[in-house]
Parts: C-alpha cells; structure tokens; sequence
C-alpha cells in the first residue's frame, strides 16, 4: 500500500507514526522489548499526546528473528494464524552505549540509540548489513476518511540487489518495481493476479522476508520507495521474520523448517497424467479409447483424471458419478487399475443447490453463512452454490466422508480445484476468523482437509494433489499446477516465470498443464510444451474444450511425448532423489539458475531457463523456428541428448529440432539413470546406471541411490584414475558410462 506522494509529502488522507527515536529497551528471556517514540524526545513534554510502536525481538528458530511491531495491544485479533513449527533457542543480548543488539546464530538484529535517529540493522556474524530499517520504516497509518489502520515496514536493498518469490505470480521474474498484494484471484496467467500468494521474499544477498500475516499484505518492492521492500497490513500489529540462511538454498531450508516441507510424494506420481480435458463429451468408451491409444502408441501413462462432468451438471459436488456417461464407475476404474494406471477425480469446495448436500449442509449448519444467519449463495460456477464452512470441524467430517466413498472405489487421488474465490463482505465463519484473514487461508485449510484424508486413506508416502490456489505452508500438501494458461509460446514463457516463483517460495514440487489450458495449440506449441512439461516435477496433459491427446495435433506430436516420457522414467533414479532433497531441505526439484549458482552473477535474472535436480540445465525452446539462446556457468557441460559440448561460462544459441532441446548435464556429474522406461516407479536401486560427464582424473564425485519409497539403497562414490573407480557402500556394482 502506498502512504507518501514522492519522497517527502504524506497522502492528505493519513496520519502517520513513525519510529523516530529509541526510548528505552527491557530484556526479557528470549526476547527484547524496545520502545520507539513516536517524535523526537528532547524533554519529558515530549513523551505526551503522541503515539509510540512497540518493537519485540525474538527468534523461533536460530537464525531466524521475529520482529513484532505494535501500535495499539488492546485490539482484538480473530484472524487465522500460520502454524509455524518452532525450536529451542537461547539469543544472546547486549546492550552498549550506542545501541542494543539481539542474535540468534549467525544473525542479528542491532537497535541504534543516539539523537541520529530510528534504525534497525540486520547483520550476519560477519558484521555485514543484510538490510535494515530506517527513517520512516516502521510505522502506523491512519485513514481519516475510512477509519481503518495500518502497520508497515520498509526494509532497504542494496545496489544490485534482486527481489524473487512472493508465491505463483506470472509477472516479471525479478520482483522489483512492482506492487504485489498478497490477495488469492482466479485470474488466470495473463494478469497480475495470482492463485498462490505467499508473503515470503528472498533476495541474492542471502536472506529472506517471511510476513507472517494471512491477510492481504502488500508489498511494495521498489515501487513506492524504490531503495527499498515496504510491506503494509491492515491493523495494529505487523510480524515479520527476518531469515538469514547465507545462501538461497539455505534461506528455503530455514524457510521450509518454520513453515512445513512438502512429503516424499509417490513415485507413480511423476509419470505422464492424461486428462479428460474440462468442458469435453467423454464417457467410458471416450475415456478408454485414450488410455489404449497411448498404449498402442507406446507412450507409457501413469495417471488418468477425470474432470468436472464425470459428477452431473448443475450438482458439484455431489461426489456420484454421471450414471448417463459412467454406469459402471467401479468396475471401470478397476479395469483401469489392471492396466497399471492411477485414478485421479476433480473437486472443489463449493456445492451446487441441485446436489443433496447441499441441503445436507444447509441443515446442519456446515455451509458459510451470512451474519444474518443465511447461506451465502452465487450463481458464480454452479448454481445457487455455497461453500463449506472449513473452520467447522463437523463441516470438514462431513465433507470427507462424502469424499471417502470416492476413494474407496478406486480413486488414488484428487484434484482440488479453486478455492480463491472466498468471499469476505457479510460472511460469518464457524469458529469466529475474520473473513478478510481467511480469505487466503482457506485455501490451506481445505488443501491439509484433503491431504490427510488421502494420508488416512491411501496410506503415508501414498497421497498427492492437484492443487490450485495456495498460501504459505501449503508446501505441505503438494503438487500445486499453475492455472488456467493460454495455447501460446506467450504462455508457456510466463508459466515458467510463475514456477520459477513457486520455487523461491518454499514449493518443491510444481506442474502446469502442458500446451496450455484455453484454446487448442498449434502443433508446434504443443510438442515445445511436451518437452518443457515432461522435465517439470509432475507432468499433466489437460485443457479447456478439446481433447490433448498427442496424435490429435500430429504424428511428430506423438513421437515427442513417447521419447520424453520415457526419457523422464529413465531419470526417475536421478529425479526422485532430487524429490528427496525437496522433503529434506525444501529445495525444489525446478530451480532458478540463482538458486543453484548464486555466485554467478548472470543467473539473477535468468527466467526462460533452469535447473531439473542440482545437474540438469533445462531451456525450453519458446519459438517456432527452434531457436533458443541460453547461458552455461563455468565448465564443460554435455548434452543429454546427443553428447555435444559447450564451454562456460557464456551464452549460446541454437537452433532445434521438436524432438531435440537444451538440456545441459553440470560438469562432474554423475547422474543416475534407471534401465527402464516404461514406468516411473521402479526399483531404482536395482536397474540402474552412472553416466559420468566431465569428471576430472584425479576427481571424486558423490551420489545417493534411493529406492523407489525414498528410502537411501546406497552411497556410492566414483573417482576417476585411468578407468572410473566405483566405491559401493552396499557392494552393489553399477554399469559406468562415461561421456567426455
């Protein structure tokens, strides 16, 4: 939100307190309590008829600091909270002179006294300023003309210094110079609405900004003030973390540890899902006639979903299949399941007035109601809809049982679709939240809801998602896929910017629907989009009005999603122990080149690029001519996918075929590759291979082998001498591929 009119003049319409001198500090176990006055105090008159901000240091986790600011204590707060998990830590503070510091590990928070005014320092154990708050940061605003309150910061950035993250946002990559509010839309890619906002930032100097606040803040990211992060919520009270973790994938795992890691989500997981596609006619005979025809190509499938109409018209959700177009749901679903296949079925949280729980509902009181005690009903999606009341511990019962019937049938997991279009005038939740505050949690409530009941039901290491909307912490119930995209080289190049987002922001696990949603791609963008879909951590084939089956755009379209497909279940090895990383340390499978490389100054604004795992440079081709440029880091790196070289650090550009793309193996790799490419989820300790590139004689390189439950099979080291020497923990042997 912005306050000022340029540098000096405040907007007519607010009155403004500001941390303008430190007052006094008190020292309690754990934290430190500082008084910031108001106005400039040169006498004790001074200290009258005006206001103060309470500043409270203290530390969940070490090297991370909580600052809480505080205008007035006594205001009532109903707003849902973040459940952030919190360890034991013993800050040191000191007090001198000059100023009064507080540390927790290598980071500190340094209060300055003195008449030279307001600031806070954050520095690391090096004695560098990370950031800090000076004149006018800290402040309360007051809007004579609505009546509402305001509490804001504004933390400094350093010349050169980049902005990334703030959840799945499809505007520029590098963040600075934008204003972002933290307010979940359905707005589709092509707009500055966002389905997962996250109110977290990290930056290139080795830090990042968690504002733990489930309303709408707002972020002004070198807009306002352009030498600084100003980050604004309404009411009397605004928490933020300041997290130092050195490096950027030491930021995501002290992140990731105070706001949950996403599981180990199952191996079958990260094959190709084909879907029924949104408003298409399909039926049984419809359905199985893709899943043959993918057979008969020898495009292996790992995942089926049903879409919207395999429940009725006007009656979502009702959770009972079409009778007209699926009279056999279980048989069926059992017939696909003897074929090897996983079931995945679309829901929501918002149930039409046809369907009988609503009325269920209505009567027992597990819709949202109005303060008046009515339902509060739309025409918006389905039919005089409600929405379920998830701070209802009945509602949630209720609801998941309805669900548990579905799976108990055969269904292995669920798409749960929207929840953003929360409303909040009027709304009276069950347990008494402030409705502008659940407006993005909602949609962490419904997300866990759905989660552990697929916990409950398929078992630990067995439930996964589709999921939409998200706010922090939603990490927690993975995969998320980006949202309602265009048929477009356009589109397909703002979907990795919001994924490359989605990474900074503590998601380990991503997925976009390949080819775009709306509209039917040409050929060429189809099979561009295949190759970019097949190296993201879940692959998905879906859209809007047609159907997305390969042979339908043409026959070069069915060869490109064979070849990838397959190629992806070869990397299996490779890329679930990546996904063991993302359970481990929060860091994701799809990584900005920055977060791998953050000492190589030409990977901060790299966005039409990435990492697939630490040793797979991935650069989707965005063009119809094939020509694609991208930059290596320093080394010899090695196509994949016909052995060529490129020396870095540098950039390059080529021009390639649809069955061919950038895909660039890191010097000293030695990458795991299964024997097998018919399926993702094999026995990875037994079937395969190490193709070793660019490791020099003399060098050792080190890898884990896990099984295809995330469990460590093997610790393997492998050295090159005139032959590659292969250390085993196990005593296993591997074949050994070397490629120079």
């Amino acid at each position: 939100m912005k306050f000022t009119l340029g540098y000096w003049l405040t907007k007519p319409n607010f009155k403004m307190t500001s941390a303008v001198q430190y007052a006094r500090c008190t020292k309690l176990p754990g934290s430190l309590h500082v008084l910031a006055a108001g106005r400039n105090v040169r006498h004790r008159g001074d200290t009258l008829d005006g206001g103060t901000i309470d500043v409270v240091f203290s530390s969940p986790r070490e090297n991370i600091i909580r600052v809480a600011l505080t205008h007035f204590a006594g205001t009532v707060n109903r707003a849902p909270h973040y459940s952030v998990s919190e360890d034991s830590v013993t800050p040191v503070i000191q007090e001198n002179e000059d100023s009064v510091s507080f540390t927790s590990g290598k980071l500190t928070a340094r209060v300055c006294k003195g008449e030279s005014g307001w600031c806070v320092e954050y520095l690391n154990d090096e004695g560098r300023v990370l950031t800090s708050s000076g004149y006018h940061g800290m402040q309360h605003a007051l809007d004579k003309e609505t009546g509402k309150t305001y509490m804001s910061d504004s933390l400094m950035l350093d010349v050169g210094e980049c902005v990334y993250g703030f959840g799945e946002h499809f505007t520029p990559y590098i963040k600075n110079g934008q204003s972002i509010d933290m307010w979940n839309a359905d707005g589709g890619t092509a707009s500055d609405f966002a389905y997962k906002n996250v109110p977290f930032y990290m930056t290139n100097r080795g830090y990042g900004i968690f504002v733990e606040d489930t309303s709408d803040v707002r972020f002004e990211v070198a807009s306002e003030k352009v030498e600084r992060v100003q980050f604004s919520t309404e009411g009397e009270t605004l928490v933020y973390h300041v997290i130092y973790g050195e490096t950027p994938k030491g930021t995501l795992d002290l992140y990731t540890a105070l706001t949950g890691r996403p599981p180990l989500l199952p191996a079958w997981s990260f094959g190709l899902w084909l879907s029924t596609s949104f408003t298409t006619n399909y039926d049984e005979e419809t359905t199985s006639s893709f899943i043959q025809g993918m057979a008969d190509r020898d495009i292996p499938l790992s995942v089926f979903h049903f879409d919207c109409f395999w429940m009725r018209s006007y009656n979502w959700c009702d959770f009972i299949w079409d009778p007209d177009t699926f009279p056999d749901p279980e048989g069926m679903l059992k017939r696909y399941h003897d074929r090897g296949l996983h079931i995945c079925c679309w829901i929501n949280p918002y149930i039409g007035q046809q369907s009988y729980l609503f009325r269920e509902g209505m009567e027992h009181g597990y819709l949202l109601r109005k303060t008046d005690g009515s339902v509060w009903q739309t025409d918006m999606w389905q039919a005089g809809m409600g929405i379920l009341d998830v701070t209802n511990p009945h509602a949630r019962a209720w609801y998941c049982d309805k669900l548990r019937t579905v799976l108990r049938m055969g269904v292995d997991c669920l798409k749960t679709d929207f929840g953003e279009r929360i409303p909040v005038r009027d709304i009276q939740y069950y347990d008494g939240s402030d409705p502008r505050s659940m407006h993005n949690y909602y949609t962490f409530l419904y997300n866990q809801m759905v989660f552990d009941l697929l916990k409950e039901e398929k078992g630990e290491g067995n439930a996964i998602l589709f999921a939409r909307s998200a706010t922090a912490g939603c990490q927690q119930f993975p995969v998320h896929w980006g949202g309602d995209n265009s048929a477009s080289y356009v589109s397909m190049a703002e979907t990795l910017r919001a994924g490359l987002s989605m990474s900074h922001s503590g998601f380990g696990f991503w997925s976009h629907d390949i080819s775009g949603f709306e509209s039917t791609a040409p050929a060429d963008v189809y099979k561009r989009w295949v190759q970019f879909g097949l190296l993201s951590s879940h692959s998905r084939l879906h859209g809007s009005s047609s159907y997305r089956v390969p042979w339908l755009f043409d026959e070069e379209s069915v060869d490109v999603c064979r070849y990838y497909s397959r190629l992806k279940n070869r990397l299996m090895p490779y890329l679930y122990e990546a996904a063991l990383q993302a359970h481990e340390h929060g860091t994701p499978m799809m990584r900005p080149m920055m977060l791998e490389f953050p000492e190589d100054i030409a990977c901060e604004t790299l966005d039409r690029q990435y990492m697939f795992g630490p040793s797979l440079l991935v650069a989707p081709v965005f063009r119809k001519d094939g020509r694609v440029q991208f930059y290596v880091p320093e080394g010899d790196w090695i196509s994949l996918l016909d052995g060529h070289h490129i020396q870095g650090p540098g950039w390059v550009t080529e021009t390639h075929g649809f069955m061919t793309l950038p895909l660039m193996v890191r010097p000293g790799t030695v990458l795991a590759m299964g024997t097998r490419d018919d399926r993702p989820d094999y026995d990875y300790s037994e079937s395969t291979e190490l193709h070793v590139f660019s490791l020099p004689k003399g060098e050792s390189a080190c890898i884990r082998i896990v099984d295809c439950k995330g469990n460590v099979a093997d610790m393997v080291e492998v050295r090159m001498e005139d032959a590659p020497v292969v250390l085993s923990r196990s005593g296993r042997t591997y074949p050994v591929i070397c490629h120079d």
